[in-house]
């Protein structure tokens, strides 16, 4: 199994800047494509950002696109998602994830098989 621990949340102000890591250990890092999702108080979580297997392809959800930036570092295990530009509707507990697919492919569906237990970004305005 792999198993996930986020970091870098914290509060902001409307139009900074935050960038949060996710470390990974267990099963090989690199065999996994990631993800960030994210969950407000009283709404369903919702995909924020994925990676490929290789970090050569990217997806990110129409709310972010332009803002945020998802990288990873297969050598030091570790995901980060860059968030700029951050508005109070990011405000959230955001989750890294990873599962098993296809090299080269994205994943924004929520078919995810691991997860990490969240840091809470706060944006005030």
């Amino acid at each position: 199994q792999v198993q996930l621990g986020e970091s870098g949340g914290g509060l902001v102000q409307a139009g900074g800047s935050l960038r949060l890591s996710c470390a990974a250990s267990g099963r090989t890092f690199s065999g996994y494509a990631m993800g960030w999702f994210r969950q407000a108080p009283g709404k369903e979580r919702e995909f924020v950002a994925g990676i490929s297997i290789g970090g050569r392809s990217t997806v990110y959800a129409d709310s972010v696109k332009g803002r945020f930036t998802i990288s990873r570092d297969n050598a030091k295990s570790t995901l980060n998602l860059q968030m700029n530009s951050l508005k109070p509707e990011d405000t959230a507990l955001y989750y890294c994830a990873a599962r098993r697919g296809i090299y080269g492919s994205t994943y924004s569906d929520g078919n995810y098989d691991y997860w990490g237990q969240g840091t809470q970004v706060t944006v005030s305005s």
